[in-house]
C-alpha cells in the first residue's frame, strides 16, 4: 500500500492516498494509453528509478487499480494495465489535463515530451456535443519523434484515434503549434507562412479543425504582472 496517509475519513483523502504519491499519476497516464511493459514505462518516465517504479506499481496493484497481464505469443511478455476500477479515473484525469493546460507555457528547458501523450491532451479538449462531420489527419512532431492521429467529428462529438486514416486534409506541426491553431490564437495561414505547420491536401478542411475542440472557448489565466 501507499505510504501516504491522511488521517481523515474522506473519499478525496483516500483518493489522494492512492494517486497523490510522486509519479503515480504519470504511471496512470501511460496505462490509459494502453498496457505497457516495465521497460516501456521507464522509457516514458524519464528520471524515475526502477526501484521506485516497482514500488509504485506494487501499491497500485494492491489497491486493484493496476494488474499484471501476459501478452499472448509470439510476444509472450508481462505487461501492466489498468483494471476496470483503474480506468474509472479517466474522467478525472481528463479534467486535470484541461486544468493543467493553463500552466504548460512557456515550456521548461529540458522537459521531455512524447507525441503519444497528445492523444490524452486532445481528448481533454475534444467537444462532446455535435460537431461537423469531418475527418482531419494530424501528425504531431517533436524533434525526430512523431505520432499520427485521426480527428473525426460527428453528431456525438469529436473522436480521436491513433493512426492517420484516409483523410482529405492533414496537418503536421509540433504540439505547441497544434494547440495554438485549435485554440484559434494562431491562424492556420500564419502558421503555414512561418513554417510552424504543414498541410497536405485540403487547407479548407484543416481550417475547420478548431470546430472540433473547445480550447478557444476556455478562459485563460493572465500572466502575472511585472
Amino acid at each position: 500500500m501507499s505510504n501516504l496517509h491522511y488521517p481523515q475519513f474522506c473519499a478525496l483523502a483516500r483518493a489522494a492516498e492512492i494517486i497523490g504519491e510522486r509519479w503515480t499519476l504519470l504511471i496512470i497516464r501511460e496505462l490509459l494509453l494502453g498496457p505497457k511493459r516495465f521497460g516501456d514505462l521507464l522509457d516514458h518516465l524519464d528520471g524515475m528509478s526502477p526501484t521506485l517504479l516497482t514500488a509504485r506499481l506494487t501499491a497500485l496493484i494492491e489497491c486493484n487499480v493496476v494488474r499484471r497481464a501476459l501478452l499472448p505469443r509470439p510476444v509472450n511478455a508481462q505487461v501492466y494495465e489498468l483494471t476496470e476500477i483503474g480506468r474509472e479515473i479517466q474522467p478525472a484525469i481528463r479534467e486535470l489535463i484541461r486544468w493543467g493546460g493553463r500552466f504548460m507555457f512557456p515550456p521548461v528547458a529540458g522537459d521531455t515530451f512524447e507525441p503519444d501523450w497528445v492523444l490524452l491532451g486532445l481528448d481533454a479538449i475534444a467537444r462532446r456535443t455535435p460537431v461537423p462531420n469531418i475527418s482531419v489527419g494530424l501528425i504531431v512532431t517533436h524533434g525526430k519523434k512523431s505520432a499520427g492521429f485521426t480527428i473525426a467529428g460527428s453528431d456525438t462529438g469529436t473522436a480521436i484515434r491513433k493512426g492517420v486514416g484516409e483523410c482529405k486534409g492533414m496537418l503536421e506541426a509540433p504540439f505547441d503549434a497544434v494547440l495554438q491553431i485549435v485554440g484559434m490564437s494562431l491562424p492556420l495561414e500564419k502558421a503555414l507562412a512561418a513554417k510552424r505547420a504543414r498541410v497536405s491536401g485540403s487547407v479548407a478542411l484543416v481550417r475547420r479543425l478548431p470546430l472540433l475542440f473547445d480550447l478557444a472557448d476556455r478562459p485563460r489565466l493572465s500572466p502575472p504582472a511585472n
